[in-house]
């Protein structure tokens, strides 16, 4: 993978760059920025690159390039075993060959995740120390691009960090995360971090005009809703994506509890928590930033507010429910509730109480 399969970000690639020339590659990185800004794109060009391109890579198959990722449990896997990167290894040459821009979500179902959570074991950062002691194939770097090592859980941590500590000669490792906060602080200590920045919205719209063949106009409107997010922007032009359920949701969500309609909000709520973990976490995710646009919304600065077309005709009179008076307040319930259930606490309780709970905010006024 090349540099030119990356969507913009031309200055993190120098930066990169510029660190191969002076010699100044550190043991690990650890690549952090937005969700969709092409962190991952980032790390796999840079890994190919520091590879030499070898053609080994065109099908991933390449022995000193190793990844670690979130994995579930299956229920075929004996209960003594630990689920490990390798076990998952044709899902993720699979996701992969679709291009280097993906989702969790997209990789649960990859996976045919039902309602698991996915994290990295300990026995994965075993693994991980086998495969790194081993001298590089190639006479070069042996690679270890870790995504999403937040979730990792503490065994696995705690191994990785000893690696960090003593890593194996010739060996980079790229951490590739979203909430860095999330790692141990020894982890985050013993890794030079590299941010990445939202992709211009010029980038993603000449991309969405070279690559998706989009004319113009659609292109600059899909690349003002993306915000820097290229993943998003594929969204915003599949019919059949998963935000048109969860504006679907938002809205009859907000309806109800305006309404006060306190038996069709125990069937919404029940029906919300018969999703999966993960895809009850992104329905949260959504409804806090369908608030958030929605409080923008009110000042009048189209500059400010990125909605598709149909998001912004439901604000047109939903947006004023969303104010100085309550704003906090409902974006407080939704992130207690995407803690909750992070935490594994009852999805039906959850979801009923968030919605009792706007019943009340939705008639603050300033």
């Amino acid at each position: 993978m090349t540099i030119e399969e990356v969507v913009g970000q031309r200055e993190a690639w120098q930066r990169l760059m510029q660190m191969e020339k002076e010699d100044r590659i550190p043991h690990a990185l650890l690549m952090c920025g937005p969700a969709g800004c092409g962190k991952m794109a980032l790390a796999i060009a840079f890994a190919s690159h520091l590879l030499g391109d070898s053609p080994l890579l065109n099908n991933w198959n390449h022995p000193d390039l190793h990844f670690s990722y979130p994995t579930i449990k299956k229920p075929s896997m004996g209960s003594e075993h630990q689920p490990v990167s390798d076990d998952y290894a044709q899902e993720w040459r699979n996701m992969l060959a679709q291009g280097p821009y993906f989702t969790m979500e997209q990789w649960m179902k990859e996976m045919d995740a039902e309602n698991q959570q996915a994290i990295i074991t300990g026995a994965e950062s075993d693994v991980l120390a086998r495969q790194l002691s081993l001298k590089a194939s190639q006479g070069g770097y042996k690679i270890s691009i870790i995504w999403l090592p937040e979730r990792m859980n503490l065994a696995s941590a705690n191994k990785i960090l000893k690696l960090l500590e003593e890593p194996p000669q010739q060996t980079l490792f790229i951490m590739v995360s979203e909430e860095p906060e999330k790692l141990l602080e020894t982890i985050r200590s013993r890794t030079q971090r590299f941010a990445v920045r939202r992709i211009d919205e010029a980038d993603i719209e000449q991309a969405l005009t070279t690559r998706r063949g989009l004319d113009a106009e659609t292109a600059h409107n899909v690349a003002r809703v993306a915000n820097g997010n290229w993943n998003k922007a594929l969204d915003t032009i599949d019919t059949g994506n998963e935000n048109a359920l969860f504006f679907d949701l938002f809205t009859m969500f907000m309806r109800l509890a305006y309404s006060r309609k306190v038996k069709e909000l125990k069937r919404w709520s029940d029906s919300a928590a018969s999703f999966g973990r993960e895809k009850q976490k992104r329905m949260l995710l959504y409804f806090m930033r369908m608030v958030r646009e929605n409080f923008m919304y009110n000042f009048h600065q189209p500059d400010l507010v990125y909605m598709t077309t149909e998001e912004q005709n439901f604000a047109k009179r939903f947006a004023p429910f969303i104010n100085e008076a309550n704003v906090i307040e409902i974006n407080d319930m939704f992130a207690r509730a995407l803690r909750d259930i992070s935490q594994n606490t009852n999805s039906k309780i959850v979801m009923y109480d968030i919605a009792l709970k706007m019943i009340v905010a939705l008639i603050k006024k300033p």
